[in-house]
């Protein structure tokens, strides 16, 4: 197409507009699993709320709220656990909104994790709806919605606050909003300590983007004001008209200035915080590291996992849960092997690769595993697009299946074990 060509594209309706179906989609899933919950709940003589906004971790994120840090618990066997292992983000949130609403700290959890897990489901829209066109992203919601774990979504905890971070700090990369990008991934660091899979996400597009723009000056023939391939989503055709982006592209047209200070803005909040509390413990730059060890958290590279898995090997009926487990694990590779060979941006590669290497290779609690994967939306990707290219009647039957098991297991899962 020549200088003077001019091509007429169908215009798109706005994001918020392309999003709504998502969304009352998903505010319709966890509406179920709440009310399935309560239920449940209330037949065995439990408060429903009391385990969304007062058990497990919740508490520990109010108790900073309320009273700061400097908290801790030693156990009888020599551990420590000190809250300085709860990033900050969500506390001062609850704090927030206390201090202008009259709302009590675990009442200030609640919502903000009810709006962050509606931001969340959000930003996973914008996402593959810009990769994969709106159908795909509308069932990316619904699986995320579904996770066995999902009930997670709608405690008091840092999942959604974090998923939300991630997933717009994703699209803001992949729409070239450098510095947006940058101080996304520096909140989503503030958060969890998964934020460095956010911060390795913007500084991979980063590097991708600075070298593809030298080769392009440096090609004979170039022109300097190319664009990197992949800049333009289902923006730029017609509607609904799924793009599979190369891996690692990203809009690459601003400045160069916007990139590097995006790139230099992610790392801020991780970093600022494990800072911060090594100065507060005296033990220096990886003082995180031993507050971490306290509670048996580390990073050993998947050895403690695996023997938890082969434990469950030695008797029956405990057997079935190793092949469960190890199911599990092999479904989380051969996804993530789907994305790879399904040219998935090399951002969200990075960032899923990072996620999934944090969760099964850490030594923490076996139990909290699963909701430690919630973040990892781009696995989901590929299925989504499946159930986006099948037959409405099959979509629909495989969806509300889903949803009924969902909302049951969720139930189930937090009146049991739950989260820890």
């Amino acid at each position: 197409m020549s200088d003077l060509e001019t091509r007429v594209v169908p215009a798109r309706a706005p994001l918020p507009r392309r999003a709504a179906p998502a969304l009352l989609g998903y505010a319709a899933v966890r509406a179920l699993g709440l009310a399935v919950l309560a239920g449940w709940s209330a037949a065995r003589g439990k408060s429903a709320y009391t385990l969304l906004t007062a058990r497990w971790d919740s508490l520990w994120y109010t108790r900073v709220a309320e009273l700061g840090y400097g908290y801790e618990v030693r156990l009888p066997n020599g551990d420590v656990h000190s809250n300085l292992a709860f990033f900050p983000l969500l506390p001062w949130l609850e704090r927030l909104l206390h201090a202008v609403a009259p709302l009590s700290y675990a009442d200030a959890g609640f919502v903000v994790s009810l709006l962050a897990s509606l931001a969340a489901a959000a930003g996973i829209f914008a996402v593959t709806d810009r990769l994969y066109g709106p159908r795909a992203g509308f069932f990316a919601v619904l699986l995320w919605a579904v996770l066995p774990v999902g009930i997670v979504q709608s405690m008091a905890y840092s999942e959604s606050l974090f998923t939300a971070l991630a997933a717009w700090s994703l699209y803001a990369v992949l729409a070239g909003r450098w510095v947006s990008a940058g101080v996304l991934a520096a909140l989503a660091g503030l958060t969890r300590p998964v934020g460095a899979a956010v911060v390795a996400a913007v500084w991979t597009a980063g590097v991708i983007s600075f070298v593809r723009e030298r080769s392009a000056r440096h090609a004979p023939g170039a022109h300097p004001d190319a664009h990197a391939p992949g800049a333009h989503g289902p923006d730029a055709h017609a509607p609904g008209a799924p793009v599979v982006a190369p891996v690692g592209s990203s809009a690459s047209g601003a400045p160069a200035w916007r990139r590097v200070l995006g790139m230099l803005l992610a790392p801020l909040g991780a970093a600022g915080y494990v800072l911060w509390v090594g100065r507060r413990t005296g033990a220096g730059p990886l003082g995180y590291l031993d507050v971490q060890a306290g509670w048996r958290n580390g990073f050993d590279g998947g050895y403690a996992f695996a023997r938890f898995v082969a434990g469950r090997f030695t008797s029956f009926p405990s057997a079935l849960a190793g092949l469960g487990l190890t199911a599990g694990v092999a479904l989380l590779i051969w996804l993530y092997v789907t994305c790879v060979c399904g040219r998935q941006p090399a951002a969200l590669l990075v960032y899923t690769g990072v996620v999934l290497a944090l969760a099964l290779c850490a030594s923490s609690y076996f139990g909290s595993k699963p909701r430690l994967l919630m973040p990892a939306f781009p696995l989901l990707l590929p299925l989504a697009r499946a159930l986006a290219r099948s037959r409405p009647r099959v979509a629909a039957l495989v969806t509300a299946a889903l949803v009924g098991a969902a909302a049951v297991y969720g139930a189930f899962w937090l009146n049991g074990s739950g989260p820890p």
